[in-house]
């Protein structure tokens, strides 16, 4: 019996040496073989990696190194999302230039990734902040610019007073932004765009041919795109204005238009601008709407306020006027700025109504009554049918969108309206007012105007003598960094200051990883042999912006001549979040290494380690630094070694779920760890001169290789569907076989059973290759097999040993189960129905008659009948 404890701490960095001087995760192109490219969203590095960073790429470590296995070449890279505003701010708070503070950080988290054995192509590794990678973007940019997708243009933006910055709609938290918390305002700039509306049918039409995305992912990114059919109705002004004689409302429910009892245009509708210059009370209203962000969530969330222009407006279909008003409600982005209110049939539309007395009118007359009633939200269900009446659509029973059909088909025949299709996507906002961040390659000249730089004076660099002794953009304040030479007149000229947004940076470094160090931004021969993605892994956090934004520069890459491909992202999956329990004194939080856990008479108690205070036990939560519920991955795996860290990451629960990180989790897996090294390390010297499989028909030779080769191929499927946890449930189950077979194995065994042992220690050892390294190097070099475990193919596995020899059938009487008859598979009836009867419950039951019938379902069930 070895006495020998495993010990990671030795282990670990001797493999992760081997594997780095053999070079084996280097990926080569031309290697041949069908490919395979698995990876995992890149990290910010803001400093340490945390347990969500151990999980996340713990499963896309699996999912390479089976794939390796199975002769696919793999590409598993790994780089860093280093622009945006955490460094400009740890720059003011350290005094430290962005730059140093994101490298010094790169260093770190590299070495952390390093110490958990990951199978990645370093190689590859590039940072977004390096002037190779952000060089090949600003080509990109104007190749963009070249084709029409990239354009510039005076937009409403969510301005931060604080960090002087453009804010996108989802960093505006509750009206606030959501780093700085200032209130955020709404200002109109001049801004650089993307074109991601030329492609929003294609994006929304292609989520239907992407069967390797989850569900809800593909939903919300439908919902985001928002296609949505209505139609454009022009409400005439009851009295024209100059330049204006009538108002086009968009409406996706014209079914509703009998019920309209008002109209409500945007704060910046052209009527309202026109009519501000000579109301103050209606610039002052409009200029108090404009202060709220510009996203729906934040008009979604305000008050819903009006102000009554006085104007009216004629009904298209009816002999009645509906007043005007401008509503902080109305978005002028979306549609045509305008909306027809229908209190009846909305609840936003019905609260407005009651706050300023306007009437409520049912928009459904019923059967024989054809006077419209004073009713409550009355929205029928669109997947319920509903009677229509109406002058415009008929008497009939129809749904909710078989009527809106019918309206717009209407108006459209009556030269009323128009149907259209609308989206609510809208192009992307890439300027950023901040410093680092990848430099838009324009100038601005007197002469020329905007200008493009030329591609041969790329990259445009950030100059490393900035400072942040003031808030907003440092480039605008540079004192030469801005001037420049006009590519067109050859006159002075002046750069653009806004960056980008990081978000581009993140659009297609997936590309970038075929090719790193390819003058161009990709090289399509090998962008195009990877890609798509095989396997992405992310939180879903990143399912609508990134996720949209990579599939919108694919597009737009291909329409440049970059690549071939019609999505980024072959299989997308998205793991839960790693959640720990929270621990509290007072009013302050405890980290988890601080804290004592022990059973008392009331159940668990906590006390603080380091004073002895009692604590107060919270909820379970994700690890945050706020809550200080985090565990280090360094201390873990300095404690425990990486295998065990990865194991319990796998272990715990279903991949796509929250894991709970305990303690004694971890000690669990630990001890399984140790388990399956006693295993491997005790039977193996008994093993010496073995077959390298098992052979004949022995009963215990069968047992141990019909369980190892099973394990196998139910590993491999569940690999395949990223169940990880299942894979492990099944590894256990072989290790407890073994552990009760492997130890009658004796060094003068039959060869067929030693045999059989030594191939189902092969089998085991390369079964848990993915998911623990290191310790399957060790248990390999101890089998005294060749190679590294790294580079050992999947096990092949037998057919016949995943067939059943028996089948167990359940044995009724009358119906009801009594027990089990276990038979050969290949039994006939005869003799199911002889064993049945000769069973000690039927013997008892029949009390010496006969039976009335036996009912055999082969495979399935007996049943006598008495």
């Amino acid at each position: 019996m070895s006495s020998e404890r495993y010990n990671p701490r030795a282990s670990e960095s001797r493999w992760q040496k081997a594997w780095e001087e053999a070079k084996l995760f280097e990926t080569r192109t031309d290697a041949g073989g069908e490919t395979y490219y698995v990876l995992e969203m890149f990290p910010y590095p803001s400093g340490r990696i945390h347990m969500g960073h151990v999980r996340n790429y713990a499963m896309g470590d699996v999912v390479a190194r089976y794939k390796r296995a199975k002769g696919f070449n793999v590409l598993h890279p790994m780089g860093w999302d280093a622009f945006g505003m955490p460094a400009e701010n740890a720059a003011m708070q350290n005094k430290v230039h962005p730059r140093e503070w994101t490298y010094q950080n790169i260093a770190t988290m590299r070495g952390q990734l390093k110490s958990m054995g990951l199978s990645l192509d370093w190689s590859r590794e590039f940072a977004t902040c390096d002037i190779d990678y952000y060089h090949r973007q600003q080509m990109l940019f104007l190749d963009f610019l070249e084709h029409g997708l990239a354009y510039r243009k005076k937009s409403k933006v969510n301005w931060d007073p604080v960090d002087q910055t453009v804010l996108a709609n989802e960093q505006v938290i509750d009206g606030k932004g959501w780093r700085s918390g200032a209130e955020v305002e709404s200002r109109e700039l001049t801004q650089w765009f993307f074109k991601i509306t030329d492609y929003a049918e294609d994006l929304d039409a292609a989520l239907d041919t992407m069967p390797g995305w989850p569900e809800k992912v593909r939903t919300m990114q439908r919902n985001w795109i928002g296609k949505s059919r209505g139609i454009e109705i022009p409400f005439p002004l009851a009295a024209p204005l100059a330049g204006h004689d009538a108002i086009t409302c968009f409406s996706t429910r014209p079914d509703t238009l009998h019920g309209a009892s008002f109209l409500a245009i945007s704060p910046d509708h052209p009527l309202s601008i026109a009519l501000e210059a000579g109301n103050s009370d209606l610039a002052a209203f409009n200029a108090e709407c404009r202060r709220v962000g510009t996203s729906e969530e934040a008009l979604e969330k305000a008050e819903k306020r009006g102000f009554d222009t006085g104007l009216k407006v004629r009904h298209p279909t009816e002999d009645r006027d509906l007043s005007v008003w401008v509503g902080n409600f109305v978005l002028m982005g979306y549609g045509t700025g305008a909306v027809f209110g229908c209190p009846a049939h909305d609840q936003r539309d019905l609260d407005f109504a009651r706050k300023y007395g306007l009437p409520v009118r049912n928009a459904f007359f019923l059967p024989g009554d054809e006077t419209p009633v004073e009713a409550e939200a009355l929205v029928p269900p669109k997947s319920e049918t509903v009677v229509f009446v109406d002058h415009f659509a008929g008497l009939a029973e129809l749904t909710s969108q078989e009527a809106i059909d019918r309206t717009i088909d209407w108006f459209e025949a009556e030269g009323l309206g128009k149907g259209v299709t609308r989206y609510r996507l809208r192009d992307w906002g890439i300027s950023r007012q901040r410093y680092w961040g990848c430099p838009i390659p324009v100038l601005h000249c007197e002469a020329c105007g905007v200008v493009p730089e030329a591609k041969a004076n790329l990259p445009v660099k950030l100059p490393d003598d900035i400072d942040f002794d003031k808030p907003g953009n440092p480039l605008d304040r540079h004192p030469t960094w801005r001037d420049a030479i006009c590519p067109q007149c050859g006159g002075t000229a002046r750069r653009e200051t806004d960056t980008m947004d990081t978000f581009v940076d993140s659009s297609w470094y997936f590309a970038r990883f075929t090719a790193p160090h390819a003058d161009a931004p990709t090289d399509p021969q090998a962008a195009n042999a990877w890609l798509p993605v095989d396997q992405y892994i992310g939180g879903i956090e990143h399912a609508i912006l990134h996720l949209l934004y990579s599939r919108f520069f694919v597009r737009a890459m291909r329409a440049c001549g970059h690549l071939d491909l019609d999505e980024p992202f072959k299989g997308l999956f998205t793991q839960g979040m790693v959640v720990h329990e929270t621990y509290r004194e007072g009013r302050e939080w405890v980290p988890p290494a601080d804290v004592a856990i022990a059973e008392g008479e009331s159940g668990r108690v906590a006390t603080r380690v380091s004073t002895g205070a009692a604590l107060e036990i919270g909820g379970i939560e994700k690890m945050s630094k706020s809550k200080k519920n985090v565990v280090d991955p360094d201390d873990i795996i300095a404690s425990y070694g990486a295998d065990t860290a990865r194991w319990f990451m796998l272990s715990d629960s279903p991949p796509d779920r929250d894991v709970i990180w305990t303690e004694a989790g971890v000690e669990g897996a630990h001890r399984f760890v140790q388990r399956l090294w006693r295993l491997v390390a005790d039977t193996a010297p008994r093993l010496a001169r073995a077959p390298e499989q098992g052979s004949g028909e022995d009963a215990s030779v069968l047992a141990i290789r019909r369980a190892a080769h099973r394990t196998a191929a139910g590993v491999a499927d569940d690999i395949e569907r990223l169940a990880f946890n299942k894979a492990v449930a099944r590894i256990y189950e072989l290790v407890n076989t073994l552990a009760a077979s492997l130890p009658k194995v004796s060094s003068d065994s039959d060869p067929a059973l030693k045999g059989a042992a030594r191939e189902a220690l092969s089998i085991l050892v390369r079964l848990i290759a993915p998911m623990m390294p290191h310790l399957a190097e060790a248990c390999w070099a101890e089998l005294g097999e060749q190679g590294l475990a790294a580079a050992a193919p999947w096990p092949n596995v037998a057919p016949a040993l995943l067939r059943d020899d028996t089948v167990t059938l359940p044995v009724q009487i009358n119906g009801k189960k009594r027990g089990d008859l276990t038979m050969p598979v290949a039994a006939g009836k005869p003799d199911v129905e002889q064993a049945a009867l000769a069973l000690d419950f039927v013997q008892s039951a029949l009390a010496g008659n006969a039976p009335k019938r036996i009912v055999v379902v082969p495979g399935r069930i007996v049943n006598v009948v008495l």
